[in-house]
């Protein structure tokens, strides 16, 4: 039986939610990541940054579009013990101007993950996947990466039935 892990980034607090700011007290990815755990029986990781992003969300998107644009590598708090045991690996994130997260870069370029399964997911207000899976096949090298699931973030607590679907077909 594979083994498998669910690692994810998700933003609690302002988020953009159908064209305005919502406070959310968990995160849509969150929300998503702990569905994927639950159908897939994996165990859930979450990655967290060491610095603070702003409260204010458009602060927050800022300082995010920055970080891409110098292609920072946000310090992680903690990484997984060891993803070796594990062969399959979803990975969650919101979309941030048309990829991930740049904390997610610096989370998985720390492993070699050499024929791992990758499985994507992202929750986003209408970008879908952007070019984040481009961008997982260059990092995650050697790795087989899937094509992702977009999930509506204003949506993601009612994507139960989205999740089970896709999930069904990736295992």
């Amino acid at each position: 039986m594979c083994k498998t892990m669910i690692v994810y980034y998700s933003r609690t607090g302002e988020n953009y939610w159908n064209g305005s700011i919502k406070n959310l007290e968990k995160g849509n990815t969150e929300t998503v990541a702990e569905m994927v755990a639950d159908m897939t029986g994996g165990d859930l990781f979450e990655v967290e940054t060491v610095k603070t992003y702003p409260e204010d969300y458009y602060q927050c998107i800022d300082e995010a579009k920055a970080e891409l644009q110098r292609g920072d590598r946000p310090e992680v708090k903690a990484y997984a013990d060891d993803l070796e045991d594990y062969d399959t690996i979803y990975v969650g994130y919101p979309n941030w101007w048309g990829t991930m997260p740049m904390v997610m870069f610096t989370f998985l370029e720390h492993y070699d993950l050499s024929g791992k399964r990758i499985i994507p997911f992202c929750t986003n207000e209408g970008s879908g996947m952007g070019g984040s899976e481009r961008d997982l096949k260059k990092i995650c090298k050697g790795a087989k990466v899937e094509k992702g699931l977009s999930i509506h973030g204003a949506e993601a607590a009612q994507s139960r039935s989205k999740v089970e679907a896709w999930v069904r077909k990736m295992v």
